[in-house]
């Protein structure tokens, strides 16, 4: 059962995040933000102006006390310590924003937009050093862990990207339409009506390893190669579109969550942890795979589509409600998803040791 988090907020949450300190933020319609502190209690609350949805909330990795909000189109930098009007103010995105993320070294934050721009600030200068784009709204941005200088990046143009700050251009783009829409997949009838658009992306730890939720359903893991990323496995749980994505601290453990108003945990540990070895011998046995593949003609498709069999959530909570944002925290101990939805409070559920 979950323990809700009330008082907080009077409309629909969108976003949250959790500090090395365990501090909550939550980030809601009409310019609301509260923080929370672990026992489910506000522990501060501010209205940021203009009255725009906060879209997006991170902390630094850095410095727990700095957190970055995204409202309109206007970045917030906060001081949690002391919740008062924004220490500094950015407006560099000319739409509204829709995902923050911030780098491990603390000095650039990366902020995707409906245009489908993503603004690279470098929080040093306070001046955007990298413009990327996207050719529809850009869902999501993710700096990759132990990569400062490394993002992923996702859209309704159903790409996901791979950048590095140093290249204007992206190092590798895959187009999720072509990637797997296999022919003799049950799903590819209903494609048409239901394309992967890109909603959300999450990376491992290691920081190669991504996780991507999209539209029609399915979970895509993709594996990154110095410049460039393939696809490892795809799997599908959600009977709607995929929300959220989440890696766990731990290796390969990942929260999806959906507009069907289910939260799901994975365990990919051993689909992607047969891949350890070194990229050289990785590709070699993928080149192998690929031409036996060919030769035997629609072998991949089959290997693709059995993926959804063999990946089989560790745990399915009946959420009910389609899923806004899901995060993760340890509370007094004990793992707890947090999530997200259409009602001004957060739902707390516990997870089983892993």
């Amino acid at each position: 059962m979950a323990v809700k988090w009330t008082g907080g907020h009077s409309s629909s949450i969108l976003c949250l995040n959790v500090n090395t300190e365990g501090l909550v933020a939550s980030g809601a319609e009409r310019g609301e933000l509260t923080l929370w502190d672990g026992g489910g209690t506000p522990a501060g609350q501010l209205q940021l102006p203009k009255a725009d949805d906060v879209t997006s909330v991170v902390f630094s990795p850095r410095h727990p006390t700095r957190l970055y909000t995204s409202h309109g189109e206007t970045i917030s930098l906060l001081d949690v310590r002391s919740l008062k009007e924004p220490v500094e103010r950015f407006h560099v995105n000319e739409e509204e924003i829709n995902c923050l993320s911030v780098n491990e070294t603390d000095n650039f934050l990366a902020a995707a937009d409906d245009s489908g721009a993503i603004k690279v600030l470098d929080l040093e200068n306070k001046k955007v050093s990298r413009s990327f784009r996207h050719s529809n709204i850009c869902s999501s941005v993710v700096f990759r862990p132990q990569r400062p200088q490394s993002l992923v990046s996702c859209g309704l143009d159903m790409q996901v990207m791979l950048w590095n700050l140093q290249k204007a251009r992206p190092l590798w783009t895959t187009n999720l339409q072509e990637c797997g829409t296999e022919e003799d997949s049950p799903q590819s009838a209903g494609q048409f009506f239901n394309p992967p658009l890109a909603h959300s992306l999450s990376v491992a730890s290691c920081g190669n390893v991504f996780s991507c939720g999209a539209q029609d359903g399915k979970v895509r893991i993709f594996r990154v190669t110095g410049v460039k990323f393939e696809r490892e496995l795809e799997f599908q749980g959600h009977s709607l579109g995929v929300s959220q994505v989440l890696f766990m601290p731990e290796a390969y453990w990942l929260l999806t969550g959906g507009n069907d108003g289910k939260v799901l945990l994975w365990d990919i540990s051993s689909d992607v942890g047969k891949q350890q070895q070194s990229p050289a011998k990785s590709l070699q046995r993928r080149k192998a795979q690929a031409s036996a593949s060919t030769r035997k003609d629609g072998k991949l498709h089959k290997v693709a589509s059995n993926d959804h069999a063999r990946v089989l959530p560790k745990l399915t909570v009946e959420h009910g409600e389609k899923v806004n944002w899901i995060s993760y925290a340890e509370i007094k101990g004990s793992k707890r998803v947090l999530v997200a939805d259409q009602s001004s409070s957060v739902s707390v559920y516990p997870l089983p040791e892993l």
